[in-house]
């Protein structure tokens, strides 16, 4: 990568980027909660963290290791049961946002974080669905955070824990899914939007010191680039500082460097 920043840090600050000031989002544990507080403490003061343990407008000052963390609550303007949570703000269509990170992704943004291999015999069981599922049907619409690789980005997902546009074009609206869906996944590569009418994921903007070829290699389909695709505005000193800075704090806090998904 360009000198003075690494893969890892483009790819959070980008993420952190898109949360708009005074968003209600709805945050996953690891990546995109890195990438959401550092949303808030930079352009984003007024964005509304929730996690699903219960706190609303959570303010950590450490990057929490999971979502019963105590720091989410201590900080938070209020804090809620899960059950309201979910079924009076997320199910009730007040969340603007949700974040989420995948272990697997496919080319229509549906996420596997369920298992590897045949469900029955897997390979690999994962973490699970937690509240994915109903944060990407219900949230307005959802950024995706993850690192790309062959592993991560496939052709088909062993399993669908939570959906994207599912086989695409208009098969979200056709299922009733009321969220937007997937606006954008970012990438320690590149960012990429779904295409307006196959919805197929397509790279519009490539991190400095990335490549096309890159991109391909580490991708499990025949993947594609925007005709308007440019490069991604590097991090500046201000986001980097930040986010070096909160991780130093989390490092002190919890013995860890990163918290990652």
């Amino acid at each position: 990568m360009t000198p003075g920043y690494t893969s890892d840090e483009i790819m959070t600050v980008s993420a952190a980027r898109m949360l708009r000031n005074g968003a209600i989002c709805f945050v996953g544990i690891g990546l995109p909660s890195t990438a959401a507080n550092l949303a808030r403490l930079l352009h984003a003061p007024d964005a509304v963290l929730i996690y699903e343990s219960g706190p609303i407008g959570a303010k950590p000052s450490v990057l929490p290791l999971s979502i019963g963390d105590g720091n989410l609550a201590e900080t938070a303007d209020t804090v809620v049961s899960t059950p309201e949570i979910f079924r009076y703000w997320l199910q009730g269509g007040r969340v603007d946002v949700g974040f989420l990170g995948a272990a697997q992704l496919d080319r229509y943004a549906n996420i596997n974080t369920t298992v590897i291999g045949d469900y029955h015999r897997p390979k690999v069981r994962l973490p699970g669905a937690g509240g994915a599922p109903e944060i990407s049907t219900a949230a307005k619409e959802v950024l995706i955070i993850v690192k790309q690789s062959r592993r991560s980005f496939v052709k088909q997902l062993d399993f669908i824990t939570s959906a994207g546009f599912l086989t695409g074009g208009d098969a979200r609206e056709r299922a009733g899914i009321q969220g937007r869906g997937p606006v954008a996944v970012i990438t320690d590569l590149c960012i990429l939007r779904p295409d307006p009418e196959s919805r197929e994921l397509t790279v519009t903007t490539i991190h400095p010191g990335a490549s096309r070829e890159q991109i391909r290699l580490n991708t499990g389909w025949d993947i594609r680039f925007s005709p308007d695709c440019i490069e991604t505005a590097p991090p500046a000193a201000q986001e980097l500082e930040a986010l070096r800075a909160l991780q130093a704090r989390t490092a002190a806090a919890h013995g860890v460097v990163e918290i990652s998904s």
